[in-house]
């Protein structure tokens, strides 16, 4: 079974989140084993953002094995459609490329480190959605891709 980790800056605290966050995972555990990391956020003001970055990349980037095919939720990322995402992780997918793993940054973004060691970026929306959020939406559209890689009904 493929495996599926999702780096994330930062904890929940909003159990609606949590709720949804369970309910995408329970889904998904028909096709993959998804696992979410979270790792603390750094305190940052507006004079230390670069030393904040480093130090979340850096907790971020030791947890990383080699092997591990990053794509970071970036928004300078590619955009994509979800016919897109669903073909992208299908072909990496018949690759036998596995752990699959994606990062969601904190309230700053990501490292220079983290850019450097990713394998690919993708941006969710021209929208910015708070980093809490965005694991809700990923978590969806990886559900919906693999609805889409099985020809299963939901993403019409």
């Amino acid at each position: 079974m493929i495996k599926i980790n999702i780096y994330c800056v930062g904890s929940l605290k909003e159990q609606y989140l949590k709720d949804a966050i369970n309910e995408y995972k329970k889904r998904l555990s028909r096709y993959a084993k998804v696992e979410i990391i979270e790792v603390k956020e750094a305190k940052v003001d507006e004079t230390n953002i670069t030393k904040g970055l480093n130090e979340e990349g850096e907790n971020i980037l030791k947890r990383i094995k080699d092997g591990e095919y990053l794509i970071l939720s970036d928004l300078h990322g590619k955009e994509i459609t979800s016919e897109e995402f669903s073909k992208s992780l299908r072909e990496l997918i018949d690759k036998g490329i596995s752990p699959i793993s994606y990062v969601i940054g904190g309230t700053y973004g990501l490292s220079n480190e983290l850019r450097k060691r990713s394998n690919d970026k993708i941006s969710l929306s021209k929208l910015t959605f708070t980093h809490q959020m965005t694991r809700v939406i990923l978590l969806e559209q990886i559900y919906r891709a693999f609805k889409i890689i099985n020809n299963e009904n939901y993403h019409h």
